[in-house]
């Protein structure tokens, strides 16, 4: 906003000329510029005017206009046109100027009859006040409510102008009868009505004007052969291009009727008695709202206060309405979420409808007006600033929140004002380019990019803050999108056509299926309750499912987990109470049916997800230790152990899901953090088991417990869908064998006891669901071998009698629970095992087992990313066979993960830069798809027979813009795979 100089302050003597009263300009962008501009306008000086030279050189002139020429196309057009027109303004009172040019014009318009001849006039007094307002505004001579008055007084005299040239032009034709041609309005039967800004007489610089026109359908005036309601519309139009209109003098308003009632089917004048029962029996929230502002301004006064004294009961409740909050920020949120306004920025940002805005303010006030206006009539004003000040004398909002919207109101507007001064557009946006902004920073009188931008961000965030405070937790309603109507056998034409613009290609089909909802085909949506929530949820979810990518596939999807859900309820509730979930509930089902039947069997995740420090807590083994801990601690038995630590798996795992498919974390992460809770509900799970155990069996003097991981979980790459290849080894005191509980078992019973329970305990299902599917076949001896295995019968196995690809399967171990001591033998152990001296054999071996994995699995499936000749299993294969082969040279090859593998060879020469660059590009490839793929699809299925949405996000996971191209990029890269496979361990092998 322009800052006042230091040594002057805004002059109010009224009898002074503009110019005597100026105390501020604008900065220029170019000072040569706007030097070279001034002195080529002083060559124009106008005859007989010879004031010229002395206003002109007056410094504070001198410096206004030089600015408004390097600044402002549109305003230094208007000066440049007509340099008398500006000499005039800076010779008068400004107050003065404004009185008479309106007066003017109505002296001109009273003599008028045919429209086309006011075109002109009104085009030249919209220029002058516009000239005249700028050079007030921007020289510090009127304040904001100065300006703001003359706008709106401005507009007033424009619409009741035209109005009444359009009347009397009608009077002229017979149309009417004892109307008299001076005063046409009177008892015309129409009425004009303003809302918006200049409804609360605030209007800005270069705005549209949002009007109602409505009339009396049994207007007495009217000539017998006249139907009101096509003359009054023709009127309307007519009024429009009146105003409207770009001629070579521009235009005066530009014109928004979309504020009636029902503006997609309603004709452009509409009969009062027709509007008064649209908003009794269909008025939303948002249009009382609107009508707050609402105020006569041309035409027929007594049918127009008429008109709105009637509404009053439909805008104020007789009760405090808190309902009305919900509608009101939903509006505010349908604006962030189509249009881009959710965050707090300056460059490029919409200072009116972008977060901390002007219309966060209008808001703000409208809705504590809706909510308490019913009962409180000194609520019902239309003015932003003097609502403000009412609501902190009633208590309602505190002083800080109106001093702070107050100052940030006056701001933004003036900004507004600022940026639709430059071209005469209907802007509320500032530049993007960095350049722009600094030069429009200085227009604003801002010393620096830097400090406009400061203040500008002060502003934003305060308001924001203030708005957050009534609004952000508040549920929203569901928005229009067009006809949807299910009711009936037959399918409603508007209702099929609004399907297809949201994008459905089957809309029969998607009406057959939600009017059987209504009909309650599933036993989940008969009760009342439920299809009275999903009535009103039907149009929020057919929209989240039009954004879901397949629409007909999501609404299939729904239909189908319907006719499995017992209860529908909890599901309809949570989603209708906040559209980004339904918004995400929607892309879930089009993108994800395998994360999608978790979410509708256990409708409560979703709550997670309203809370937003949940997406982002820490995925470490601590952090899940920590929460874990703090969900587990209250279980009083086993059976509420085992509840508790599934409902705690089952969100933890959605919620690492939901960060994977919304992008907040990369598939590499997702399988650290699916790792990383597995062994945080192993440990917490031996933990209870031991305890459990203990009471009836006591413990086994120097006993302890370990449980080894191998697999996806022992490398840390687990997906959605993985089991877990576990091995449990204990050891104890030979000397005392026994146990020292009330049931005493040895340590072979129990040991194995204790790991029956521990399997139990993750894969058990109880009413919660199961844990995991755990896989043991990997402990000595396989199934034939005991369930647990003492330490030194593990490490004789694998020294003495296990195969090279039980040692291969020992390269992916991790020890995950138990006790630490035995942990560091046993991992000791296993090194040793890694690194002992392998025969030219292993080659045969490894090439063995992969032959024998193929003819059991097949290696021939697209769809099986494992399985497939060059793919996962010819890399880890590769990676497990140079640990065997070279981990005695080079211990660092025991590196847990794959991935590290492959670069610990590469360093060491083992591999070709070139060989380990296409090995890592494969299993990157086929990792990142796959992890996706486990979370979206269930594992048997086809990821080449799903939907375009599911096709879309894997192309997406592998940076791919189609399918189409990773299945192509799949085969290219499995085929270089499968060939460095056969090559490095056949030709050693040879």
């Amino acid at each position: 906003m322009p800052k006042k100089r230091q040594d002057t302050q805004r002059k109010e003597d009224h009898s002074l000329p503009l110019w005597q009263r100026l105390v501020t300009a604008p900065l220029p962008n170019d000072r040569r510029r706007a030097e070279a501009f001034f002195q080529d306008l002083l060559l124009k000086e106008p005859e007989a005017a010879p004031e010229w030279n002395a206003v002109m050189h007056d410094k504070n002139v001198h410096a206004l206009i030089a600015a408004l020429a390097d600044q402002s196309p549109f305003l230094w057009h208007l000066i440049r046109a007509d340099p008398l027109r500006l000499l005039r303004l800076l010779c008068h009172p400004p107050e003065q100027s404004l009185a008479s040019t309106l007066q003017q014009l109505t002296e001109t318009a009273a003599k008028t009859e045919a429209p086309t001849d006011l075109m002109l006039p009104l085009r030249r007094a919209r220029q002058e006040i516009a000239l005249l307002v700028a050079l007030a505004d921007l020289g510090g001579v009127w304040d904001f409510a100065s300006i703001i008055d003359a706008l709106s007084r401005s507009a007033d005299a424009f619409i009741g102008q035209a109005l009444d040239v359009l009347l009397r032009q009608e009077i002229i034709k017979g149309h009417f009868k004892n109307l008299d041609r001076d005063k046409p309005a009177q008892n015309c039967g129409l009425a004009i009505i303003a809302l918006g800004k200049l409804g609360a007489h605030e209007l800005n610089y270069s705005s549209d004007v949002d009007l109602m026109v409505i009339y009396d359908p049994a207007v007495v005036t009217l000539d017998s052969k006249q139907e009101a309601g096509p003359l009054f519309v023709r009127i309307t139009k007519q009024f429009v291009r009146l105003l409207q209109e770009t001629t070579p003098d521009g235009f005066v308003l530009r014109v928004d009727l979309r504020l009636r009632p029902d503006p997609g089917s309603t004709a452009i004048a509409m009969s009062a008695p027709a509007a008064l029962d649209y908003y009794q029996i269909l008025g939303q929230n948002w249009e009382r709202a609107a009508m707050i502002k609402a105020r006569y301004v041309a035409g027929d006064r007594e049918r127009a206060e008429t008109f709105l004294a009637a509404l009053a009961p439909f805008i104020w409740r007789k009760y405090f309405d808190y309902a009305a909050i919900a509608d009101i920020h939903a509006m505010k949120r349908q604006i962030h979420a189509f249009r881009g306004h959710a965050e707090i920025t300056v460059k490029g940002h919409d200072i009116k409808l972008g977060r901390g805005g002007i219309r966060e303010i209008e808001f703000f006030v409208q809705t504590q007006q809706l909510i308490f206006g019913g009962k409180r009539p000194r609520l019902r004003g239309s003015t932003t600033l003097a609502m403000l000040g009412e609501l902190s004398a009633e208590g309602w909002i505190t002083k800080e929140a109106t001093e702070d919207l107050t100052r940030a109101y006056i701001f933004l507007r003036t900004i507004e004002h600022r940026l639709q001064m430059v071209a005469d557009e209907q802007t509320q946006r500032l530049p993007a380019e960095t350049k722009a902004l600094r030069q429009f920073a200085r227009f604003c009188g801002a010393s620096s990019e830097k400090s406009f931008t400061d203040e500008m961000m002060h502003h934003l965030h305060l308001v924001s803050f203030h708005y957050a405070r009534l609004f952000e937790q508040a549920p929203s309603l569901d928005t229009a999108m067009g006809s949807l109507v299910f009711t009936g056998v037959n399918d409603d034409p508007e209702t099929l056509e609004t399907l297809r613009q949201l994008g459905y290609a089957k809309p029969e089909q998607v009406t057959e299926m939600v009017r059987g909802w209504h009909f309650g085909h599933h036993a989940a949506i008969r009760g009342t309750r439920a299809r009275e929530v999903l009535t009103e949820l039907v149009p929020q979810l057919l929209q989240a499912f039009a954004h879901s990518g397949d629409p007909d596939a999501a609404v299939a999807l729904f239909d189908q987990a319907l006719a499995r859900m017992p209860a529908a309820v909890e599901l309809f509730s949570i989603l209708k109470s906040n559209p980004r979930l339904c918004e995400l509930f929607g892309d879930i089902l089009g993108g994800a049916p395998r994360f999608a039947h978790v979410v509708i069997a256990y409708p409560h995740l979703l709550d997670a997800m309203i809370d937003g420090r949940m997406l982002h807590s820490e995925l470490s083994e601590e952090a899940f230790d920590t929460r874990a801990h703090t969900f587990l601690e209250k279980a009083k038995n086993t059976e509420d152990f085992l509840d508790a630590a599934r409902d705690f798996a089952r969100e933890e795992n959605f919620l690492i899901g939901l960060r994977l498919l919304s992008g907040l974390i990369e598939p590499p992460q997702a399988g650290t953090a699916f790792s990383a809770l597995a062994r945080t509900l192993i440990k917490a799970c031996l933990a209870h088991v031991e305890k459990a155990f203990a009471k009836e069996h006591g413990k086994i003097a120097k006993g302890c417990i370990v449980v080894v991981a191998l697999g996806k979980l022992g490398s840390g790459e687990m997906t959605a869908s993985s089991d877990l290849d576990l091995i449990v080894i204990y050891d104890f005191d030979a000397e005392t064998p026994q146990s020292d509980g009330r049931h005493p078992l040895h340590a072979l019973q129990y040991y194995t006891r204790l790991a029956q329970r521990l399997i139990s305990a993750l894969t058990v299902a109880t009413r919660r669901g199961r844990l995991y599917d755990v896989d043991l076949r990997l402990r000595p001896s396989g199934r034939k071998g005991p369930i647990a295995t003492q330490f030194e019968s593990f490490v004789d196995y694998q020294y003495n009698d296990a195969e090279s690809w039980e040692h291969m399967a020992l390269v992916r171990q991790r020890i995950v629970a138990g006790d630490a001591g035995l942990a560091a033998r046993t991992q000791a152990a296993i090194e040793r095992i890694l690194r002992l001296p392998r025969d030219k054999s292993l080659n045969g071996d490894v090439l063995a087992m992969r032959r024998l994995v193929a003819r059991e699995k097949g290696e021939t499936d697209p769809a099986d990313p494992k399985h497939i000749a060059g793919g996962l299993m010819d890399i880890e294969f590769l990676a497990q066979y140079f640990v065997l082969r070279h981990a005695r040279e080079w211990p660092d090859l025991i590196a847990g993960t794959t991935a590290a593998i492959l670069e610990q060879s590469c360093r060491h020469a083992l591999l070709r830069v070139e060989d380990c660059a296409n090995l890592l590009h494969a299993y990157w490839l086929e990792t990142n798809v796959m992890q996706m793929a486990r979370l979206i699809l269930d594992p048997e299925i086809d990821a080449s027979r799903a939907n375009a949405a599911v096709k879309r996000r894997l192309a997406q996971t592998a940076d791919l813009p189609d399918y189409a191209m990773l299945e192509r990029a799949l085969k290219e890269s499995r085929t270089r795979v499968r060939k460095l496979f056969l090559t490095l361990l056949e030709h050693e092998a040879g």
